[in-house]
């Protein structure tokens, strides 16, 4: 087995550990937050939290699968793609946003909050996931 080959198993481990612990992390905002909500505003809490977290789990996915996408690529592709995939995103919230914004069914605040915890946690737990990796970045 090639040097390169076990760099791309190491690296797609790390992104396998960063889109599982990400995806624990929607399902508890979820639910977590969906009781909050409950408690907060009632049915519309629950709706924002559920919301919420289908957006931060949109923008943690789609994050996790860009950077697989580029795996063994040039950095110029790796940049490429990950800048691509954050224009998309932008493209997606500003949508949803725009689609939600006269509707009464859901809390604003318990979205904005559960999606702002996601977005803060998932990029804590793709950090860890990365430091924790132990993905050499020099060829020695």
């Amino acid at each position: 087995m090639s040097e390169t080959s076990d760099i791309h198993r190491t690296e797609r481990a790390v992104l396998r550990t960063a889109l599982r612990d990400g995806g624990l992390l929607v399902a508890g905002l979820a639910v977590l937050g969906s009781v909050v909500g409950f408690l907060v505003a009632g049915t519309a809490g629950v709706w924002g939290a559920l919301l919420g977290a289908a957006l931060a789990a949109f923008f943690s996915g789609v994050t996790v699968w860009s950077m697989a996408q580029t795996i063994g690529k040039p950095p110029a592709t790796m940049g490429a793609v990950v800048m691509g995939s954050w224009l998309g995103k932008m493209v997606v919230l500003v949508v949803a946003l725009v689609v939600l914004r006269g509707q009464d069914f859901y809390d604003r605040v318990v979205l904005f909050v559960v999606l702002l915890i996601g977005a803060v946690g998932s990029a804590l737990l793709d950090y860890r996931a990365v430091r924790a990796g132990r993905v050499p970045y020099t060829d020695a």
